[in-house]
């Protein structure tokens, strides 16, 4: 994918912590690639002020007004439930395909295939990219993982939307600085448009979810001693539950990284669903592997972005002496804990293949 990318972000009336992910990403791992964003609701303040970080990149109010920090394409930064296209924003995606932007879009509608869409497209000679759509010829999953020497670690969650992938990006450069080639393996739309290279497995055909998984976590493995793959969904997710069962027998991870939130009690808009205690996750993730490659929980991250300072220093030690395992957030604090546990599996894996 080009270097080149200048990004205005389109998240109208839903710029913030939690409703624009895509957005959010792309602010906080490829800034220099973000001109602006266009949300009305936020108009005239900046990213920092919205999110927290980002810095000085500016809140827009209209596509006329993001036109003149120059961007060379339109970013669509958000990521709903169901992944559907908001019909409002069909006005303004026009406007950019006439302005001759590229379109990327990670949502489960595939925009490349709208018919206006694809015809202004042709016309301004722009090209609309779907990130969300499945490449040809997946194959059913076979266990290939067990062939190849690289250790596999997959971030899993209490519930969806709780941080796996910003987990494994910010853990990713401590586990390099430890001394240990490491590749990030992009399973979800906002990790292929950091990444520039994954698969979407939620938009898979179920029969090939875990053939995916298995796929791209071969691929992230050449030349690399620690693969990180970016986790989805939760094992009691009631909708996504299947995507995150495929995702680990596809993977095969040696190890997994446990996310949460503790202040989230219950799943995302699903309040008839709590979520058990971290120890009962720990465990049913465990089982879950069993059958097929034994993966322990080595780790714990912490999404404590709606806690002050003292709660979520007194939430990181409750979480460690409730399970035993080192626990950071590792976004908002040093993430060294997590990236010495992975180095340490790796480290036990090298010794057991030369007995």
């Amino acid at each position: 994918m080009a270097l080149s990318r200048r990004f205005l972000i389109l998240a109208e009336g839903s710029f913030g912590p939690l409703s624009s992910k895509t957005a959010n990403a792309c602010i906080r791992y490829v800034p220099d690639e973000v001109a602006a964003v266009l949300d009305s609701a936020a108009a005239g303040r900046t990213a920092q002020e919205v999110l927290g970080f980002g810095g000085t990149i500016p809140v827009v109010a209209d596509f006329s007004s993001g036109m003149m920090h120059r961007p060379n394409a339109l970013l669509i930064g958000i990521a709903p439930a169901g992944g559907q296209f908001p019909d409002a924003w069909r006005s303004i995606v026009s406007e950019a395909l006439r302005a001759g932007l590229d379109v990327w879009s990670g949502l489960h509608t595939m925009l490349g295939d709208d018919p206006e869409f694809a015809a202004l497209a042709a016309a301004a000679g722009a090209t609309i990219r779907d990130l969300r759509r499945a490449p040809a010829g997946l194959e059913v999953a076979a266990g290939r993982i067990r062939d190849i020497d690289a250790t596999i670690v997959l971030t899993v969650g209490t519930d969806c939307n709780i941080g796996k992938m910003t987990a494994q990006l910010q853990v990713q450069s401590s586990v390099r600085q430890l001394g240990h080639r490491v590749n990030f393996a992009a399973t979800g739309q906002t990790g292929i448009l950091v990444e520039g290279r994954g698969i979407a497995v939620d938009a898979v055909i179920a029969d090939f979810i875990a053939g995916a998984a298995e796929s791209l976590t071969i691929e992230a493995a050449e030349g690399a001693d620690i693969v990180l793959v970016e986790g989805q969904g939760s094992l009691i997710h009631p909708a996504y539950s299947g995507v995150t069962l495929g995702l680990m027998h596809g993977a095969l991870p040696h190890a997994m990284v446990l996310c949460a939130q503790p202040s989230r009690t219950t799943i995302h808009r699903n309040p008839w669903v709590p979520i058990p205690s971290l120890s009962e996750m720990i465990r049913l993730y465990e089982a879950a592997m069993e059958p097929l490659r034994s993966s322990p929980v080595i780790a714990i991250a912490l999404n404590t972005f709606d806690l002050d300072d003292r709660e979520a220093r007194k939430a990181i030690e409750r979480v460690r002496a409730e399970t035993g395992l080192p626990a950071t957030d590792p976004v908002r604090y040093e993430p060294l804990v997590i990236a010495e546990a992975i180095a340490a599996i790796h480290v036990d894996r090298l010794a057991e293949r030369a007995v």
